[in-house]
Parts: C-alpha cells; structure tokens; sequence
C-alpha cells in the first residue's frame, strides 16, 4: 500500500477544512502522536500551521499497513493521502481516512528533547536541540509574532517614505570604540564587529536620503550573563533628518510602537492565546518625564540613585509610571551630559548644556530604545569628541559628511529582542532568538 506521495499536491494543515469533506487530499508533516487501540488508531500529524488527526481502521488498512502506521517513531515525517471526513467529536470537526501514506524521514529514538510532552525542560537543553524545541507550537508562536511585529514596522516606516539600507558589520576600531566591541582578523588588520550602524546612519543624512532605516544584526561583547541580554541582537535603526528637535523623533517613535502593537493585536491573535499572553496597545502621547524629574521620583520611594539608573531603579520607575500614569511604555529625557559622554554625537539642549536631547523608550521598567537629536555643527562634534579624549582624525571618514552640508537630523535603535521578551513576558530573552548567542553559547 506504500507509495510515492506526490508532495507538491500537498495542503497545508490549516487550510483544510469542512467544505473539503469527501475529497482526496495529500498532507505531510511530523507524526507527532499515536494512539492505537485495536483495530482503529489515531494519528496526530503536525505541520508549521498545525495538527489533523489521521484515523487508521485496520479493516480498512490491512494488517501489514496498519502495523507501519502505528509503529513509526514520534517525530517522523510522514506523508498521507487520504479522504478528508466530518467527523464532529474532533476538534477540527474533521478527520483524514488514509488510502496510501510514505515515511519520508524515520526519527531515531529517543528524542533528546520531548515535542508534544508537557514536562518542563531547561532553557539549555532546548537550546542545545533548538531544531526540535522549535517544533513545539507554543515555541513556534513566538516567532511567529516576532515576523508580524517586524513585517508592520516595515510597513508603517514605507508608509512614511523610509528607505531600507545595509551598512557594513565590518568596522575599524575608530568607527565604534568602547570596551564591548568583538574584534576579527580582517585580511591581517584589526576590524570588529558592528555596535550599531550609528556613524553610517548619519553619514546617509549628508548624502541627502533623508529617511532611512535598517534592521540587521548587532554585536555587544558585554560580560553580562542575565536575562536580558545576548550578544547577537536583531536591531531597528532609524535616522531622519530635518527635524526640528527630538521631539520628532519621539512621535516617530510612538507612532511606530502602536501601528505594531495593534498589528501583533490584529493578526497574532491565535500565537498570543498559544502563549496565554494578552497585549495592550498604549494610548499616545506616551507619558514624557526628564531623567531628573524620574530620579527625584525613584529618591522619593526611597531609592539611592547615583549616576545612570540601574535594573533595579528601571524596574521599579515602570512600577511607578503604571501606578501614577497608567503607562506602560514612557519616555525618559533630556539625559545628563555627564552620562552621555561617549556619545559624542549626541545634540546639548540649547538653553542647558549639562543635558542633552537624547532620551530612552522604557517599557514596564526596560529600556527598549534610546535615541534622540544628533549634533550637526561640525566644530561642536568635534569639541565634543576632544572632549572625552577621542582623535577626530581617526574619524575623518564620518567628519567628511559634515564638512559638505548635514542637515539637522536624529534617529535611534530600538532591539527587536527586547520588544518580544518584554511584550510576550517571556522569562529569558533568549527565548527571543532562534539561535541566541551569549557568553557560553556559540553553538548550535
């Protein structure tokens, strides 16, 4: 009864449905589960878009077919041709009857990791058999909403005249700095790994693209073994000139998160109920406060702030903008000069120049995203630079753009990692990505 299935008569599993009763149809997968109890047994199939239940009579089957159905090992792919039946007692409100079937791929056993069980599993040891953890729905789902939420930032930013650009993850070590870069052997010299495509972006101002943005990886070799972070990070960058203050850049911003959140809302309905993870779409403007005001707020609950916030004072800031404001996405601005120091190309507000126009995207207590208005003066950037000792000579390549015309402009990163762990709350941020990279982990 073995035959050769044609595959490209294939359908997928959610698109069969009730009015297709009494038709022949192909369908293949991963045999996820059987039940045999006799002379009748249950396969469930499983693909990307989800499980039919395969009904096997053994009167029907022959003993020798009915055998081979029943006996294959979990995870096998298996392809059936078979009559498509009503049958209300299933979920689906129909069965597939088999006339001929293949086993494509046998899978060993045991598994390493379990698909269909509900045992809990370490984080390790799904990641260590990521091929398989990713065969699990609820898995699956995650990335399935990380592709809607990606897919509407694009959207909206082409609404808007954005043009999508690639800028080199090969870099000189003057292009970045800092302690957090990973180094590479380049053809006998030093190069590194991207930061940010920061000093690219804003090199496209000066040639005149206007609005442009990129998502691509980035790289930050940070000895910080938390759930938070990995070393290999999907980010959105967005730059744009002609802007009148940050402010722009911020409405940009919050326009961005909504159109997103309510894409994820609209279309990923099946994943979040997958997940048993419900989303809200803030209401705009977001809540603005300026990073003094939030200290003098954190020193209020009884908080020691010295310097930059930590974890702890993010946390617990998003605990207070949800009490006070009912918010859980919010702007912090005008940043101290002192903590933006190495960003040198960050814009001193005009009437205080110990703050600047840079401000961070939180949401429930995590920053997402930081940016803000760029500095366009040339002898400004440059006393800047000198200022925290670097050598604008080692960046001539960038100060060139600003020597021939750079219009007022600002932008800024926003890790798309960061928005799922956040939106989905997912326990570890490397649930994010499908191959994580972190300070142990390299392969698979």
């Amino acid at each position: 009864m073995t035959s050769n299935v044609d595959l490209g008569t294939r359908v997928e599993n959610s698109s069969l449905s009730k009015d297709m009763a009494g038709q022949k149809v192909t369908v293949a997968g991963w045999l996820q589960d059987t039940r045999n109890l006799g002379g009748i047994a249950f396969l469930l199939l499983r693909d990307r878009t989800g499980i039919v239940q395969i009904t096997c009579l053994k009167k029907k089957l022959g003993d020798e077919s009915f055998a081979k159905l029943t006996t294959m090992p979990r995870e096998s792919v298996l392809a059936v041709i078979g009559e498509l039946k009503l049958n209300e007692q299933v979920s689906s409100g129909f069965e597939i009857l088999p006339e001929s079937f293949e086993l494509i791929a046998e899978a060993q056993t045991p598994l390493p990791l379990g698909v269909a069980d509900k045992v809990g599993v370490e984080l390790d040891t799904r990641l260590n058999n990521r091929f398989l953890d990713l065969r699990k729905p609820q898995v699956l789902a995650v990335f399935k909403l990380r592709e809607i939420l990606i897919r509407a930032m694009r959207e909206y930013l082409v609404s808007l005249r954005f043009m999508e650009v690639t800028t080199s993850k090969i870099v000189a070590a003057g292009a970045e700095g800092g302690s957090t870069l990973f180094p590479v052997e380049y053809f006998g010299k030093k190069a590194y790994l991207a930061q940010s495509p920061q000093l690219y972006k804003q090199m496209l101002m000066g040639a005149g693209l206007d609005r442009i943005y990129e998502l691509a990886p980035a790289f930050r070799a940070e000895q910080s073994d938390t759930v938070r972070h990995i070393a290999e990070f999907a980010s959105l960058d967005i730059e744009m000139s002609f802007i009148k203050s940050e402010e722009d850049v911020m409405n940009l911003l919050q326009d961005l998160m909504v159109h997103a959140l309510e894409a994820v809302l609209a279309q990923g309905t099946q994943y979040l109920e997958e997940l048993g993870v419900e989303v809200s779409v803030p209401k705009t403007p977001f809540p603005r406060i300026t990073f003094t005001d939030a200290v003098k707020m954190l020193v209020h609950a009884g908080l020691e702030i010295q310097g930059d916030l930590d974890t702890e004072a993010e946390k617990r800031l998003g605990e207070l903008m949800l009490a006070q404001h009912g918010a859980e996405m919010y702007f912090i601005t005008k940043f101290p000069s002192e903590l933006k120091k190495t960003t040198f190309y960050a814009m001193r507000d005009s009437s205080d120049s110990e703050l600047t126009n840079y401000f961070d995207l939180d949401y429930r207590g995590e920053e997402l995203v930081s940016g803000g208005q760029r500095e366009h003066r040339l002898d400004i950037l440059i006393n800047q630079m000198e200022d925290i000792g670097y050598v604008p000579k080692d960046f001539e390549f960038y100060l060139q753009a600003f020597r021939y015309g750079m219009p007022p402009h600002g932008g800024f990163g926003l890790g798309i990692e960061r928005v799922l762990h956040m939106m989905l709350r997912l326990p570890n941020i490397r649930e994010c990505v499908m191959f994580p990279r972190d300070m142990y982990r390299v392969v698979p």
